[in-house]
């Protein structure tokens, strides 16, 4: 059985998930990359003695399979079109870029070359949310009216190594990029506009600007939406509520705990969701390696991963504006 050659490209906490989980596989070659020479040895410690590369033209010149880039946002396109010069298949963590021109520029080049590239968005494998797509799909809530989520994890800025999201200011739209990205995934929707209001808050020993936020989300039709996320809590909290005209759904995604209201019925049901982090990276690696075999499209495009660039792009225009804001075409 012939080995993929994968490089994961940046060792912090998210590369060295990936590499871990990758380790496990038996049709697996990893090696690492990343110029701190202290989280080569963190991951070689961690993870095994495999193959390390202290930069990335060096990881290129390597020829691997396939790049996991786990870097920081702003290197995510330029890395990934590298790659791809080289034929090299790309599975980038979210978001796409820090900019939404330059995930413009991926979702345009990037069709021009065989190699396949995937944005990793790996909440679309959590079987909690995978239970409310299914809901919604099979008509359960009935007309879906609204959809909200909220997040609020203190955590990611104490777990955060390099401390960026103190001198980049909406590190926390570019961190939880999942939502807004979720939003779509679920109901396949685009907002027409979006609406933030933002601050800096509290005496916290980590901070970023803002760290509370609210965001609503206008779309063609009587649906809406809204997103609050902060780095203020701990415990983490991380739910979302889909409310149809026929039912509503309430999911904790820490805990897999799933409250469905039924309308007609007046009660309230309670479902039990086993979770496994490690198995939605699982997932998500399989999901891509198959899309690589042509096997099934690849999970989320760069022109999907556009998406969340353009209602990211319009929350930022939005919080320094104070106003509404049109997503950009």
């Amino acid at each position: 059985m012939k080995k993929r050659k994968i490089v994961i490209v940046g060792m912090g906490s998210i590369g060295r998930r990936h590499a871990n989980l990758l380790a496990e596989r038996s049709d697996t070659d990893i090696a690492f990359c990343d110029p701190d020479q202290t989280m080569l040895e963190r991951s070689r410690t961690e993870i095994g003695p495999y193959m390390a590369h202290s930069g990335f033209e060096q990881a290129l010149a390597s020829q691997p399979d396939i790049m996991i880039l786990a870097t920081p946002h702003h290197l995510h396109v330029e890395q990934t079109l590298m790659a791809l010069e080289r034929d090299i298949h790309v599975l980038c963590e979210k978001p796409v870029s820090d900019t939404l021109a330059s995930a413009k520029r991926l979702a345009r080049e990037a069709p021009n070359h065989t190699a396949t590239v995937g944005i990793g968005f790996h909440f679309h494998f959590h079987k909690g949310l995978l239970r409310l797509k299914e809901l919604i799909t099979n008509g359960f809530l009935g007309q879906i009216i609204h959809i909200s989520c909220r997040v609020g994890s203190f955590i990611t800025l104490a777990n955060s190594t390099s401390r960026y999201q103190a001198s980049m200011q909406g590190a926390l739209l570019l961190d939880y990029a999942h939502q807004p990205d979720l939003i779509y995934w679920l109901q396949n929707q685009i907002p027409q506009r979006v609406y933030v209001s933002a601050s800096l808050a509290g005496d916290m020993e980590f901070f970023s600007d803002p760290n509370i936020l609210d965001m609503s989300l206008e779309f063609q039709g009587l649906f809406r939406s809204t997103i609050h996320l902060n780095y203020l809590q701990m415990p983490e909290r991380h739910e979302y509520e889909i409310v149809g005209d026929k039912g509503w759904a309430l999911l904790d995604a820490n805990t897999g705990q799933l409250k469905l209201g039924n309308l007609y019925e007046n009660t309230i049901n309670i479902e039990h969701i086993m979770l496994d982090r490690d198995q939605m990276y699982r997932d998500e690696h399989q999901a891509f390696f198959d899309a690589i075999d042509g096997n099934r499209a690849v999970e989320t495009s760069p022109q999907d991963g556009l998406i969340s660039m353009a209602i990211i792009d319009a929350a930022m225009r939005s919080w320094k504006s104070r106003k509404p804001a049109t997503l950009e075409s």
